[in-house]
């Protein structure tokens, strides 16, 4: 029993070193198990036959987890192999057309580089004819036909002066006397050619100035560039040369540049004359010409003037061209013409650039070319703007689609989400001079851009000049027209509500007009500097102006209705019912104020209270006109019928937005007035004079005298006191002692 304990002792072991082993070869490098596995064999006999059972049994296990695992991510790799196979095919189809691709890019780009390799060449011959030219330039005196005659001249000089064998005869002596007259024969030829050649090149420096100019303005394009011709092939300068060279062997070269200066000095001032019809066609400026003069001076005379005389010479030339262009630019007014001044000014100030002549005063000019330019736009804005203003029938806009929607959305940007739920047909709150303005504002930023191309400005100094002309045309050109369009006769209320809504919505649409410059110069308003739009103030000032005129179109209407009345003042009592011309103008009140509703709710209801306020003063004034002499009780009956009509109408509240009887408290000067004639309460008046608490707070002790007055017993006929007098005269000793009382209350005032 013993023994067999021992035994399975001895087998437990076993087993566990053999896990150990096992653990060990499947965790340690390769290299190690050599020795693990020959502990193995020294351990126990039979012991590696056991261990190859457990090796075995730990593979199987191994190898059921293997295909587990496998089992698992089969489908996942099928599923990659059948994409993969899907992609072959387009891999394939873009295999395809890559290969297409670079080869037809090969096929272009042979063909570029053919013509690559072509302008090579000819840049070289270019540059190989240059300098050839240059050379043959310098042998051309000794070639010249004068040459030989100044050649044997000299000989013979020589041999005059030098001591010979014949210069004792007398065709020698002849010969001497003669050669001077000769010498001066060869330079006046030679400057006779030279005369032509000047006479020549005057008529050809429009034509080398052209070209000149246009090599500048082309100067980007090779293939042109190589095509226009040089002023040496307009022009032949052989007899510059000739008559230098003359004149430098003959020993008078400075008689020659003097002369030659003086001469193109002279054909500088001639040149730069500028035609009568100029402003009519600006081609006509003299830029050509003093281009091709300048060309000529530089390019063909090289040596004959110097640095200092070509810088006074271009001084006085620009002086003059300046002095014409500030004159003539005042007589183009069309945008086009201008633009194609600057356009010439650009190139000219270039084309004299490249020859090294300063030209920053033409660029200074160009600013204020730039303000004309601006001023022609204005002009011509302003009479697009009048135009619209004119056309408009200042009525909402009606749209019957949503096609029609879309095409107004997209020439103005109106947004309004209760207006987009409505069904069609619906109408916009503005009317069609809104987007119309909204368009032309824009085509007027782009027509302003147009100034600033090739003139080498930043897109910050670009952006400035946009944004201040822009601000031009809102603040003076737009401004003025509204102003106008407000102030004209026909221009109703009912325009004028509309012109506050329209103005209304250009202010709302001034920030896109913001996000319209900015797209095109890239540079954001909140950049320091950056000129803002005043469109803002523009439209609030143009709105106001609306609202004051509504004001006292209103007024003038009342006065209008007020005109018509036609009270009878010595009535004996009224007819119980208010006057017809007062209810007319209480119906067109209230259908006024209707159309009122649109506008904001502050502007309908300070039309409203100076509407009332201004009815209400008028009839004041009806009552105490001087020449009104006599009023009965009868009228003050009537009169009082139509303001209790007033106060109802104030009450009615005819505009939304008033507290309690605010609009009421308009006719409470008529009202405390009339209420103290009709209850003949002038015990309590006079009690409560002063009082803050008095019933007639709002009655003017000379207001009350002056109606009284016109009640007064001044005639027995139809005189209300007559029957107070009969019945009672103690009534008349009253009114007596009021009208005292009341003087003395005015004269105290006064006092």
């Amino acid at each position: 029993m013993h023994i067999t304990i021992m035994a399975d002792s001895e087998t437990l072991e076993c087993i566990t070193e053999h896990e150990r082993i096992l653990q060990e070869i499947e965790s340690t490098d390769t290299a190690c198990v050599g020795p693990t596995l020959r502990s193995i064999y020294d351990d126990q006999p039979n012991a590696h036959k056991r261990f190859m059972e457990k090796l075995d049994a730990r593979i199987r296990n191994h190898d059921r987890e293997i295909e587990k695992m496998c089992n698992f991510h089969h489908q996942g790799f099928v599923d990659a192999i059948t994409e993969l196979l899907k992609v072959r095919a387009d891999a394939e189809k873009l295999m395809g057309q890559v290969t297409d691709t670079n080869r037809r890019l090969q096929d272009a780009g042979r063909e570029v580089t053919a013509q690559t390799e072509e302008v090579i060449r000819c840049r070289v011959q270019q540059r190989n004819m240059a300098t050839t030219v240059e050379k043959l330039q310098l042998c051309i005196p000794g070639t010249t036909a004068a040459s030989p005659s100044v050649r044997r001249i000299l000989i013979l000089e020589f041999i005059l002066v030098y001591p010979c064998r014949v210069s004792q005869y007398r065709f020698c002596q002849i010969m001497a006397e003669n050669l001077p007259r000769l010498r001066e024969e060869i330079k006046d030829i030679s400057m006779s050619d030279l005369k032509d050649f000047l006479e020549s090149i005057r008529k050809h420096s429009d034509k080398v100035g052209e070209t000149a100019m246009r090599q500048k303005a082309h100067s980007i394009c090779l293939c042109v560039f190589l095509q226009i011709l040089t002023a040496q092939d307009l022009v032949d300068f052989s007899p510059v040369y000739r008559c230098l060279h003359i004149y430098t062997v003959l020993g008078d070269r400075e008689t020659f540049e003097n002369y030659y200066r003086k001469q193109r000095k002279k054909q500088a001032r001639l040149v730069l004359q500028p035609q009568a019809n100029m402003h009519e066609t600006v081609e006509d400026v003299a830029f050509r010409c003093s281009s091709g003069c300048f060309d000529h001076i530089l390019h063909a005379t090289q040596g004959l003037v110097t640095r200092a005389f070509t810088d006074e010479l271009w001084n006085m030339a620009l002086s003059k061209i300046i002095a014409v262009l500030r004159t003539h630019s005042s007589y183009c007014d069309v945008p086009d013409l201008v633009l194609e001044l600057k356009n010439l000014i650009v190139i000219f100030a270039d084309t004299l650039q490249g020859y090294g002549f300063p030209v920053n005063r033409l660029f200074d000019l160009l600013f204020e070319v730039r303000d004309q330019y601006n001023e022609t736009l204005l002009k011509k804005w302003a009479l697009v703007f009048r135009e619209i203003f004119e056309l408009d029938n200042y009525s909402p806009i009606p749209v019957e689609t949503e096609d029609e929607y879309k095409l107004v959305v997209s020439r103005f940007p109106f947004h309004d989400a209760e207006i987009e739920k409505q069904d069609f047909p619906k109408k916009l709150p503005m009317s069609q001079s809104v987007p119309q303005i909204y368009t032309q504002v824009k085509e007027f930023i782009y027509a302003s851009l147009k100034f600033s191309e090739s003139l080498h400005r930043s897109s910050t100094e670009i952006d400035d000049m946009l944004r201040k002309s822009t601000n031009l045309l809102l603040t003076r050109t737009l401004s003025s027209c509204l102003q106008n369009l407000i102030k004209k006769p026909h221009i109703g209320l009912t325009e004028l509500v509309q012109i506050i809504i329209n103005t209304t919505h250009l202010e709302q649409a001034c920030r896109y007009l913001e996000e319209f410059i900015t797209n095109i110069t890239n540079v954001s308003p909140e950049t320091v500097h950056t000129t803002r739009l005043y469109g803002l103030s523009t439209f609030k000032d143009a709105r106001h102006a609306a609202e004051g005129e509504i004001y006292t179109k209103l007024n003038q209407k009342i006065d209008e209705f007020i005109q018509l009345a036609d009270y009878e003042w010595g009535m004996a009592e009224s007819d119980g019912r208010a006057s017809g011309y007062l209810m007319d103008l209480i119906n067109f009140l209230r259908s006024t104020f209707q159309v009122f509703t649109h506008l904001p709710g502050k502007v309908a209801q300070t039309a409203c209270m100076s509407a009332c306020k201004h009815l209400s003063t008028s009839l004041m004034q009806m009552l105490l006109d001087t020449e009104l002499k006599q009023i009965s009780m009868g009228a003050i009956q009537q009169f009082n019928l139509d303001v209790i009509q007033c106060e109802l109408f104030a009450s009615s509240e005819p505009v939304p937005g008033f507290q309690g009887d605010t609009l009421q408290l308009a006719f409470i000067d008529l009202r405390q007035l009339l209420d103290l004639f009709m209850v003949w309460d002038w015990s309590t008046y006079l009690a409560d004079y002063g009082q803050p608490t008095s019933k007639y707070l709002r009655v003017n002790p000379a207001t009350a005298l002056a109606l009284l007055e016109k009640m007064k017993d001044t005639s027995k006929k139809n005189n209300i006191f007559s029957q107070f007098r009969k019945n009672d005269r103690d009534k008349q000793k009253l009114i007596e002692t009021v009208v005292k009382q009341l003087r003395s209350l005015v004269n105290g005032m006064s006092s």
